[in-house]
């Protein structure tokens, strides 16, 4: 009981951590936010899908110490650095050139035509994933988590039913947001000006992106 009660502590303090986290704003918010609102409901769940099974990435390296090996040699962590903001780069781009949507005719007209721009399932969930994986702020939260709030001596069981309640409750929390934000009346609201979601949203992913690559400077050391 005494060994149990530790765990829950440390789960505890894990579960506010990991919520403060997934709730403040970064990629995985603008992409389920651009996805969802331009392609639907649907689309949006597949998006809020991949980026909680991108979490079990984040949990397998960090469980298996591959995080410390992120950590210690730069030209790793460095080449992760480039390629997540090669990729948010490319959604950013990609959402900015987003075009105006006719306005919606009637109520729920809106989220109507966005689910008929949905896209295949496969491909909404590839691209949370790979936001979620790519997500190098992401590796050095799961770095911190595994090397100071868990304790070494905790179970691998136990740290992976850590990580399987962290994946879960990242899933629900962007599918949360991909069905509140494509609830008809407000998505009726929002469809007339949705391209310039789309666009806000593609200024903080190049954002984003931009502030990948100054890190990298700074990691080899072009900016002090």
């Amino acid at each position: 009981m005494e060994n149990l009660s530790i765990y829950l502590g440390e789960f505890l303090t894990i579960a506010t951590l990991h919520f403060l986290a997934v709730a403040s704003p970064g990629p995985d918010f603008a992409v389920t936010t651009r996805y969802s609102i331009s392609y639907g409901r649907h689309t949006g769940r597949w998006v809020a899908l991949g980026i909680g099974t991108g979490i079990f990435l984040h949990v397998a390296y960090s469980v298996l110490g591959v995080a410390l090996v992120i950590h210690r040699y730069q030209w790793v962590y460095g080449s992760l650095l480039l390629l997540g903001a090669g990729y948010l780069g490319w959604l950013g781009w990609q959402a900015i050139q987003a075009q105006p949507h006719a306005a919606p005719a009637n109520q729920g007209a809106g989220a109507r035509q966005a689910e008929n721009l949905s896209l295949p399932a496969s491909k909404a969930f590839r691209i949370g994933f790979l936001t979620n994986g790519l997500n190098v702020k992401a590796t050095l939260f799961f770095l911190a988590l595994f090397s100071t709030v868990i304790a070494p001596s905790t179970p691998t069981l136990i740290k992976v039913g850590y990580g399987v309640y962290m994946a879960i409750a990242t899933a629900a929390w962007f599918l949360l947001l991909a069905t509140l934000i494509t609830w008809p009346p407000f998505l009726n609201r929002l469809w007339a000006i949705s391209h310039w979601i789309d666009r806000a949203m593609g200024v903080a992913l190049l954002g984003l992106a931009l502030k990948l690559i100054y890190d990298w400077l700074v990691l080899i050391k072009i900016i002090v």
